[in-house]
C-alpha cells in the first residue's frame, strides 16, 4: 500500500558555510596552504602598518610647512607636497595658468569614466569625445578665447602623463587589432608585412624608439619640415604598444572555435561583417585581462619619456627635490606620484574585473 509523500520543510544552510564565517572559510581558509598564506600576510601586515603609521602619521609635524621641520621631526614629509604639490603636479606651466591643466585633466578623467559606465554607451559619446579632446587642446594650448598661448614645450605633470597614456591607447588598440588581423591573413605580402613590424618592435626596448624618434626621425623627413618632440614621444608609445596589443588579440583570435568562422561563412557574410559581428567580440572579450595588463603598461612607461627632455609626472616630481632647500626629500617626493600612480592603475585594474564579471553572466551557473 503506497503512503502519500510526505513534504520536508526547507532549513537554513549551516551556519560554516553562511556569512562572515562562509566567507573566511571560502576565500581564506578553504585549503592548508591557503590558511598558512593567509596567516603569514596577515603577520607581514601586523608588522608594517605600525611602522607605516609611525613614518606617515605619528612621527611627522603634520603643521610643518619647512624642511627644517621635516628633518627635525622625521617621517614622511608632507610639508613636501603643500609646498611642491603644484610643480609636481603642473610641471613647468605657468603658475596663473594652471587652472587650464587641472580643468583639462579633469575632462579627460570625466570622459573617460563616462565611457567606462554602460548606461552612457550612446551615440552621444561618441560626439562627447571629440568636443572633449578639442576642449583639452584649447587649454593646454590656449591662443582663442582670451587664453594665453603656452608652447607644449612648458606641459609637465600629470595632465602631460594623462594626455600620452589617452591618445597613446585611443591610437594603439586599433592599430594593434589590425595589425593582428594583418599577421593572420591569407594574403603573404600583408602578412610578412605584419610579421616583420611586430616581431621588430617587439625585439627592441621603448627607450630605443623614443631615442630613434627623438634623434633619427628628422633625419627621415624633408628639410625644412620637423614633428614636435611631444608629438614624436607620443608616435613611438603608440607604435611600441600597438605591437603588444597586436599579439594579445591574435591569442584571443587563436582561442576561438573553428566553428564560429564556419557559422559565419555559412550565413554569407564578408570577411569584416565576420570580424565585426561575430569573432572580433569574442576575441576581444577573451583578451580584456591580457589588453588591461598591456594598457596599465602603457600608462607606467610614459615616465619614460622623461629621457627626451619632456618633462612629465616622473621628472615633475625630480625637479621638485632639486631646490637646496628640499634636497634629501626625493623618496617623499616619489611616494606621492606613486600614489597618484597607483590610484589610476588600480582603478583600471578593478574596471577590468568588473567588465569580465558582466560579460561572463550570461555563462555562469
Amino acid at each position: 500500500m503506497s503512503t502519500a509523500p510526505t513534504l520536508i520543510e526547507s532549513r537554513p544552510p549551516p551556519r560554516r558555510s553562511t556569512g562572515a564565517v562562509g566567507w573566511l572559510r571560502q576565500h581564506l581558509f578553504s585549503s592548508p596552504l591557503n590558511a598558512l598564506l593567509t596567516v603569514l600576510a596577515l603577520w607581514v601586515l601586523l608588522l608594517a602598518l605600525p611602522a607605516l603609521l609611525d613614518y606617515f602619521w605619528l612621527k611627522p609635524d603634520l603643521a610643518a610647512t619647512t624642511a627644517a621641520g621635516c628633518r627635525e621631526n622625521g617621517g614622511y614629509c608632507w610639508a613636501l607636497v603643500r609646498e611642491k604639490h603644484r610643480l609636481i603636479l603642473f610641471g613647468l606651466y605657468p603658475y596663473d595658468e594652471q587652472w587650464r591643466p587641472l580643468l583639462a585633466a579633469a575632462i579627460l578623467v570625466g570622459i573617460i569614466a563616462a565611457s567606462c559606465v554602460r548606461r552612457f554607451w550612446r551615440p552621444w559619446l561618441a560626439l562627447a569625445w571629440p568636443l572633449a579632446l578639442t576642449a583639452v587642446g584649447v587649454l593646454m594650448w590656449g591662443g582663442v578665447a582670451g587664453l594665453t598661448y603656452v608652447e607644449d614645450s612648458n606641459w609637465g605633470g600629470l595632465p602631460l602623463t594623462l594626455i600620452l597614456a589617452t591618445f597613446g591607447i585611443g591610437l594603439a588598440f586599433p592599430f594593434g587589432v589590425l595589425l593582428a588581423l594583418g599577421r593572420r591573413s591569407n594574403m603573404p605580402a600583408v602578412k610578412a608585412v605584419c610579421v616583420i613590424y611586430i616581431e621588430l618592435i617587439r625585439g627592441v626596448p621603448l627607450i630605443s624608439l623614443l631615442f630613434m624618434s627623438s634623434v633619427m626621425l628628422p633625419l627621415f623627413l624633408p628639410e625644412g619640415f620637423s614633428i614636435d618632440k611631444l608629438l614624436r614621444a607620443q608616435i613611438a608609445l603608440i607604435l611600441f604598444t600597438a605591437a603588444y596589443i597586436a599579439e594579445v588579440v591574435r591569442g584571443g583570435l587563436q582561442a576561438i572555435p573553428k566553428g564560429q568562422y564556419e557559422g559565419a561563412d555559412s550565413l554569407g557574410l564578408t570577411y569584416w561583417q565576420q570580424m565585426r559581428m561575430v569573432i572580433l567580440p569574442q576575441a576581444l572579450k577573451v583578451s580584456i585581462p591580457t589588453l588591461v595588463s598591456t594598457f596599465i603598461s602603457l600608462f607606467k612607461d610614459t615616465s619614460l619619456v622623461v629621457i627626451i627632455g619632456i618633462f612629465d609626472l616622473m621628472q615633475a616630481a625630480r625637479a621638485a627635490v632639486l631646490d637646496s632647500a628640499w634636497q634629501g626629500f626625493s623618496i617623499d617626493s616619489y611616494i606621492f606620484i606613486a600614489v597618484i600612480y597607483f590610484v589610476f592603475c588600480f582603478s583600471m585594474s578593478r574596471y577590468s574585473l568588473s567588465l569580465e564579471h558582466h560579460l561572463n553572466q550570461g555563462q555562469q551557473r
